[in-house]
């Protein structure tokens, strides 16, 4: 069983109260001196601030549990309509391949999968059969056919002047609201990405930067850490800084757990196993930037498909997790288990929400502590349906919302040329960037999702790459011509053009 933060904290709690210098009379400021002292206080701080980043704010006393998944009823309909599509196309392919959903492995092959643990991208397996149960165009077409059936006949006019593709009315930042909101990437606050460029003499901003940041590392304070890389993180502080505002720590129990997830990866095949293999061979490695660490892209992604402390996010998304059960059983709650054990089926470029992370981490159980922290706050947002502020959803609406407000002409040129901007768009915003950005660039873009926490600055990111590229797709005739203007984003850079879109340009 994994411990959190907060079972840390609770029971070290009991374990000083056993301690001599704790006395009844005075227990209040003796555990308060206590923690002091030994350092526990920040981390009781840190334990909870996490908690606070990760869960919405209380709802209504009355208000049922679903509301806290999703407070719309024609949202969760569309989930749970878009969940039994993916689930339809998962029990097709293992009926037509005559393949279970899970089986023990012999212990030959056991023996065989531990000996290529580190290995396991020099094997080839006959993935042929195989085809991802779904790809973010097929996600889009959803999103698009969404409909909030008390505006079918009588939507306000300003909603009816939304030419975009989503037809949702959700409230979305403006412009000034994104000014306020991301306020420290103002064209008078210091931002790696922008100041620490060959032409700015480090002494400027940079080395004082990276003081700070040593200064936030030494203090372990996971607030102060998630303000301070609004600006950017250093590239030698980066993981540090990541660990820290994800409350992520090495304890022996978490490299155990992870251990656990191996065993179990080793002693059980799932189905879904070979989607994973498929995804990573079909976008990591073949990406000049990540094939190297397809090894480590198996390992974590084998063992999150095994790990059941991820159902817990379920509380807080608009998704629930599968249900299977055994054979012969069908409908019976006694015998349904969840499939697969953490309730996540991967799609096509699932992967990639894990390759950028193996630039920063290179322990796999730190690794994958990173990335499942990672998919609980942020990225399981980007492929559920919901009305959250950062949901898929909302980032499409905002998206397409900033192009026709302040860009009006390129957006009604591309519309009239049947290049929906949203259909060349939506692609990045699923991946949240991975693989169309370098690197370098990718992860100052992470840094701010994680100073934020928040997406939107992904829908941000999307129409200032069109604004751009304005020039060249006013001259485009077609969709495949638009796409081929945005077919490389690889040399862009990713600050400037926030901070021209948001500060410079758009008034």
């Amino acid at each position: 069983m994994r411990v959190d933060g907060l079972g840390y904290v609770i029971l070290l709690m009991k374990a000083s109260l056993q301690r001599p210098e704790i006395k009844l009379e005075s227990l209040k400021e003796d555990i308060k001196e206590f923690f002091k002292i030994s350092g526990w206080e920040k981390k009781l701080q840190n334990a909870v601030y996490s908690e606070l980043s990760v869960f919405p704010l209380p709802s209504h006393p009355a208000a049922p549990p679903e509301h806290l998944k999703e407070p719309l009823v024609y949202m969760r309909k569309a989930q749970g309509s878009w969940e039994k599509r993916i689930l339809k196309s998962l029990n097709s392919m293992c009926t037509e391949l005559s393949i279970p959903l899970a089986r023990k492995r012999p212990v030959g092959e056991q023996k065989e999968l531990l000996n290529k643990w580190n290995e396991m991208g020099t094997d080839e397996p006959d993935l042929s059969l195989f085809r991802p149960v779904y790809a973010p165009k097929d996600f889009l077409e959803v999103l698009i056919n969404l409909r909030n059936p008390n505006y079918e006949n009588g939507d306000s006019l300003s909603f009816r002047t939304h030419l975009g593709l989503i037809q949702v009315p959700l409230k979305v930042k403006d412009i000034p609201e994104l000014k306020e909101f991301f306020v420290e990437l103002g064209l008078t606050t210091g931002q790696l990405g922008i100041d620490d460029s060959t032409q700015v003499p480090p002494e400027l901003f940079e080395n004082e930067h990276v003081r700070i940041g040593q200064k936030v590392l030494t203090e372990q304070d996971s607030a102060a850490a998630q303000q301070y890389v609004r600006q950017g993180s250093p590239t030698a502080l980066r993981a540090e800084l990541w660990a820290l505002i994800l409350n992520i720590s090495s304890h022996p129990e978490d490299i155990l757990y992870y251990e656990q997830l191996k065993t179990n990866v080793i002693q059980h095949d799932l189905l879904v196993d070979s989607l994973i293999y498929k995804d990573v061979k079909l976008t990591a490695s073949n990406d000049d930037y990540y094939f190297v660490f397809e090894d480590y892209l198996y390992q974590v992604l084998l063992c999150f498909s095994r790990d059941t402390s991820v159902l817990s996010h379920f509380a807080y998304n608009s998704a629930s997790p599968p249900k299977s059960y055994i054979r012969g059983k069908l409908g019976l709650e006694e015998y349904a288990v969840f499939y697969p054990p953490n309730g996540v089926i991967p799609f096509h470029g699932f992967s990639m929400y894990v390759a950028p992370l193996c630039f920063l981490y290179h322990e796999p159980s730190k690794l994958y502590q990173i990335f499942r922290e990672m998919y609980v706050r942020f990225f399981f947002r980007l492929h559920s349906i919901s009305s959250h502020p950062s949901g898929i959803v909302s980032l499409c609406l905002l998206f397409e919302t900033l192009l026709q407000t302040y860009l009006p002409q390129l957006f009604y040129h591309l519309r009239e040329i049947g290049a929906q901007p949203l259909r060349i768009s939506f692609k990045w915003m699923v991946r949240a960037f991975s693989g169309y950005l370098a690197t370098d660039q990718l992860l100052l873009l992470w840094d701010r999702i994680l100073g934020y926490n928040s997406l939107e600055i992904l829908a941000v990111l999307a129409a200032a790459v069109f604004a751009f590229r304005a020039v060249n797709l006013m001259e485009v005739t077609s969709l495949a011509a638009a796409e081929a203007v945005l077919a490389d984003l690889s040399t862009l850079k990713v600050m400037p053009l926030l901070q021209i879109f948001l500060f410079a340009t758009v008034t």
